[in-house]
């Protein structure tokens, strides 16, 4: 597996976006363990166990699916089998990097490399999603998801029996800007905090529901937009497995645990 030399945000707009993610989910995850947690289940208590087990699973995943995402890289550098008729089997030259590339391999102006199969460039990992991290991103945004809504549910609970009543509260989660002229930063926390939680919920529900439907037919976000898949598999499992691996059924549990990847097409031998 190769690791990007330079791992960091190029752009303004991506260094905000990864920022967000990488400050918030630290801040929330404490809030959540210390506050919100407690005042719903007694500590000790079976639930209370259960569900910080189960939360400890959680950011472990998110974050370290997000983490690997980012190290991980799906450039064009280090490909070791090229055809001897290339352009006769799809590849293409690159006329901004001037390197030969399999079909499905774009140039990103953002990360200034070709890409082996090229999905889009995340603004919040700040680098392209590719082959080689593909995995890692969608289960990133799986378990930030499943995390998200685990969360919601806790933090709703907890909102209505905190402040039910209070419509001013209410009116703060509508409208963001209220939050800076009334209240302290710690009586706002847990609404600063709820927020950031429903924008991970509809965040991470919009790239499922336009992600998912790509990777099951066996493409990626170009072949989206134009309505075909050429290198798509009949089986969707198929279609899986060139995303997770050969251990995809247990791919999901670890972003530690290896799972080499296939691609049918035989044609993206990499070191």
């Amino acid at each position: 597996m190769r690791i990007r030399k330079n791992v960091w945000p190029r752009r303004h707009v991506d260094w905000l976006c990864f920022l967000l993610i990488g400050i918030s989910m630290p801040f929330v995850f404490i809030f959540e363990m210390i506050v919100v947690l407690p005042f719903i289940h007694p500590p000790g208590s079976f639930l209370h166990t259960f569900t910080f087990a189960m939360a400890v699973f959680l950011i472990f995943n998110i974050t370290g699916n997000f983490a690997a995402c980012i190290m991980v890289d799906t450039s064009v550098d280090g490909l070791l089998k090229v055809p001897e008729k290339p352009f006769s089997a799809g590849w293409h030259k690159c006329v901004k990097c001037l390197k030969i590339v399999p079909p499905r391999s774009w140039h990103c102006k953002i990360c200034n490399c070709c890409i082996l199969k090229r999905d889009h460039h995340c603004p919040f990992t700040g680098c392209c999603v590719g082959y080689r991290n593909h995995r890692y991103f969608i289960m990133f945004i799986l378990f930030l998801f499943i995390g998200s809504t685990y969360a919601f549910i806790y933090n709703s609970v907890f909102l209505w029996t905190l402040k039910s009543g209070n419509w001013l509260s209410f009116l703060k989660i509508l409208c963001l800007p209220l939050m800076f002229v009334t209240g302290s930063l710690w009586s706002n926390m847990s609404l600063i905090f709820y927020n950031l939680n429903i924008l991970a919920v509809v965040y991470s529900i919009v790239l499922l529901i336009y992600h998912l439907p790509v990777i099951l037919k066996g493409g990626v976000s170009y072949e989206r937009r134009k309505g075909a898949y050429p290198y798509g598999n009949d089986r969707w499992q198929a279609n899986l497995q060139e995303v997770f691996g050969k251990r995809m059924h247990l791919a999901w549990l670890s972003p530690l645990l290896r799972s080499e990847l296939i691609d049918s097409t035989d044609i993206w031998k990499i070191d």
